[in-house]
């Protein structure tokens, strides 16, 4: 019964990465459509949003995404958060490629909705299928921008530096110990750091900070239509880059915040044996 009950919980633990993941994609792969295909076809060109409103809706996209997830699995969304917290906060590391999984088959499933409810527009916008509506799927470096010469391992350091700085940031906000947000606010906050990277370090290679982000819209894209998914503008093997790079961006973040931060945290000293608990007032 006991192994019942254990089953049980991680198959609802899965789900909700599922559809957390899923709510992420939606918001996020969807706005980028929006803009780019859809604002393509304005008059003028580009009346449907911008950088910012691509930042803020994937932003957005996390916070309804951890609301809807957190209860039943705490709503990591994202195998880099998931790697770090069995890293740096005892989550189980058999529990670590099952999440990354459901992950990963969220933001696919997604990814395929937002290409399908799109595809009249991706049509029009770009007949080939090419580069210039396949980042509304999944990164490329320098946003598929020949002009500015960011090749893979430019977009590597990239992605490592921006997921250092969410993983250093979620640990932050989730520290207990630390001056973390109350009343069910902390949601809001890392969809507010996400805003923020998107605004900060989105030009080197579109900000994918999360494996399953990048790999499963990339996926639905390839089966979709857009053959040259795998591969950057230059013609060069990319969809590693976005998975990696996250991943030990990651890490290194975390461990930033362990080693230099939460080891310094107060802790509550235990009582005493056979001392009664001090009076708080």
């Amino acid at each position: 019964m006991a192994g019942l009950r254990a089953r049980a919980g991680l198959i609802g633990e899965l789900s909700a990465e599922f559809v957390g993941t899923m709510i992420l994609i939606l918001f996020g792969c969807g706005v980028v459509a929006q803009v780019i295909a859809g604002g393509a076809l304005t008059s003028p060109p580009g009346g449907l949003g911008d950088h910012d409103s691509i930042a803020w809706a994937w932003g957005l996209g996390v916070t309804l995404g951890v609301y809807v997830a957190a209860r039943l699995s705490g709503a990591h969304l994202n195998p880099a958060v998931t790697v770090a917290l069995a890293a740096f906060r005892g989550f189980p590391w058999s529990k670590v490629a099952p999440y990354a999984l459901a992950q990963t088959a969220g933001a696919f499933v997604a990814a395929l909705l937002v290409r399908w409810n799109y595809s009249e527009a991706l049509a029009k916008a770009d007949p080939g299928h090419t580069d210039k509506t396949q980042i509304a799927f999944s990164t490329l470096p320098a946003n598929g921008n020949p002009a500015l010469p960011v090749h893979e391992w430019g977009a590597f350091r990239d992605q490592v530096i921006g997921t250092a700085i969410l993983l250093l940031l979620i640990m932050a906000i989730t520290d207990t110990l630390n001056t973390a947000p109350g009343a069910n606010l902390g949601a809001l906050i890392i969809g507010l750091v996400v805003v923020a990277i998107g605004m900060a370090w989105g030009t080197n290679a579109g900000y994918a900070i999360n494996p399953a982000r990048d790999f499963g819209p990339r996926l639905a894209s390839f089966i979709t239509g857009y053959s040259g998914a795998w591969r950057d503008q230059y013609g060069n093997l990319y969809f590693w880059v976005p998975i990696v790079g996250p991943l030990v961006g990651g890490l290194l973040g975390a461990g930033m915040y362990q080693a230099l931060i939460s080891r310094f945290m107060p802790r509550a000293e235990p009582e005493p044996p056979g001392r009664v608990p001090a009076s708080q007032d």
